[in-house]
């Protein structure tokens, strides 16, 4: 029962999803390598769930979050800079409340996208430059 109200509650957010959230990271390559490790780190719900004793959205958020496990340690080495873990936590705050990570292990799927499209973008600057480096152009 508890397992199943997690995940109706998760997927309520993800499908009312603010754009907005987006501007959190973009031109911010810091969070940006929070986010993609995000996606790489092992999260999963507490084996016993606290109960759920309120309606509001964010306190359900809060809900979710408080019941949510994952490794600080592996999180910060799949980021590959040395942060400490507080300097960690802190820098987790911002997308966690704005709702950019999501306790499963996904992402925000208006920042999956943005991500998406500016690997595409890079690979077609990296395409255009080898392009013009060819003989005979």
């Amino acid at each position: 029962m508890n397992e199943t109200l997690y995940t109706d509650k998760l997927n309520w957010f993800k499908q009312n999803e603010k754009p907005e959230t987006l501007l959190m990271i973009a031109d911010n390559p810091e969070l940006i390598k929070i986010v993609i490790a995000w996606s790489n780190c092992q999260v999963k719900p507490a084996v016993q769930l606290t109960v759920l004793s309120c309606n509001s959205e964010n306190e359900i958020w809060d809900w979710l979050w408080e019941n949510t496990r994952f490794s600080l340690t592996k999180l910060k080495v799949t980021i590959g800079v040395p942060y400490s873990e507080s300097v960690l936590e802190q820098k987790l705050k911002p997308l966690i409340g704005n709702r950019i990570l999501y306790p499963d292990g996904t992402v925000n799927s208006f920042v999956q996208r943005y991500l998406r499209s500016e690997v595409a973008r890079l690979f077609e600057i990296k395409s255009r430059k080898a392009i013009k480096k060819t003989p005979g152009n």
